[in-house]
């Protein structure tokens, strides 16, 4: 008989066979790498994650000197001009879903207020809202906005109030979300601040889900070891958030924009989380009726979210701000 010859397997197959053995080394690498990632460094993959949003957002991260501040904040977009501040103990990167809406429609400024996220803090200076305000100022003049739309979130919103009554030449309209600095309805949350108990700080898991219960109507599904980053942030800025914090407590504070309504001339929409637990939906109704000199009111609610909407609710936050903006 005579031999048999060997079968010789097609170039394409083999060809085939080293490209999945190098897609299955790749995935095995990738996982090897993630794996690390979160249980050494869970950190990267949360900056990784906010640097995807940004991109997704179409904004750009920048920094400038203003003032006493190194402020570190996105742009992006083109049209008129929106600048969006956020709350206490958050950063930019809270109005990134938003954001991602809203470019293709306006020019976005999205700054890290002085003291949080990456911008710089002064040892021992005042972080209240009128000194925010005054830094505020000095932003503005430095990237040379002349009118622009002011948005503002809880404390931000309080910034932003106080801003606009003070610099009514610079802010074509103001838009306040579940804003800080309005007389409501006295809730629980109100209760502890008064008495000084801060519920934004925790050393553990279970205290970042209370204080989360706090901002978010539904639990944040967070693995433990993100959980385990946003707790040592905490407690590497546990005594600026509590001095912050205790100079909120003050009445010219926490009543800083009701103090102030009269004096906004611009068109003013305030738009609430129906279950706000942290500022009580009747802060809308104390807006309403103070703004005796405002040439426009629009007043907005949202179901379904807590105190959070550019978060919680994004697609209709971006359309409230879209509709306000392009009727002013």
């Amino acid at each position: 008989m005579p031999p048999s010859t060997p079968t010789t397997t097609p170039l394409w197959k083999r060809m085939l066979l080293r490209r999945l053995k190098f897609l299955a080394w790749l995935v095995v690498l990738l996982a090897i790498v993630l794996g690390g990632s979160y249980l050494f460094a869970p950190q990267w993959l949360l900056q990784a994650n906010v640097a995807r949003e940004a991109m997704a957002a179409h904004v750009e991260e920048h920094s400038v000197q203003a003032g006493d501040t190194h402020w570190v904040y996105y742009e992006g977009g083109q049209g008129p001009t929106l600048v969006l501040l956020h709350g206490f103990d958050a950063d930019k990167s809270v109005w990134l879903p938003t954001a991602k809406l809203l470019t293709p429609h306006f020019h976005l400024i999205i700054p890290d207020l002085p003291g949080w996220g990456d911008s710089s803090r002064v040892p021992g200076a005042s972080y209240n809202i009128d000194a925010q305000a005054g830094r505020l100022d000095a932003f503005v003049r430095t990237l040379g906005l002349q009118r622009f739309l002011l948005v503002g979130h809880s404390m931000g919103g309080a910034i932003a109030g106080v801003y606009a009554s003070e610099h009514p030449e610079r802010v074509s309209a103001l838009a306040l979300l579940d804003a800080f600095g309005l007389k409501g309805k006295e809730n629980a949350f109100d209760r502890d601040a008064l008495a000084g108990r801060n519920p934004f700080v925790f050393d553990h898991r279970a205290g970042f889900e209370r204080a989360a219960a706090l901002a978010y109507a539904q639990p944040l599904d967070l693995p433990g070891r993100f959980v385990d980053v946003f707790i040592q942030h905490n407690q590497r800025n546990r005594a600026f958030i509590e001095r912050t914090f205790n100079e909120l407590r003050e009445p010219g504070q926490y009543l800083s924009v009701q103090n102030r309504l009269g004096q906004l001339t611009m068109p003013v929409l305030g738009l609430w989380c129906h279950d706000d637990r942290i500022v009580d939906i009747s802060a809308l109704d104390s807006l309403r009726n103070g703004l005796t000199a405002a040439s426009a009111i629009s007043t907005s609610t949202i179901n379904g979210c807590n105190h959070m909407p550019m978060e919680e609710k994004p697609e209709q936050t971006a359309q409230i701000l879209t509709g306000f903006a392009l009727s002013h």
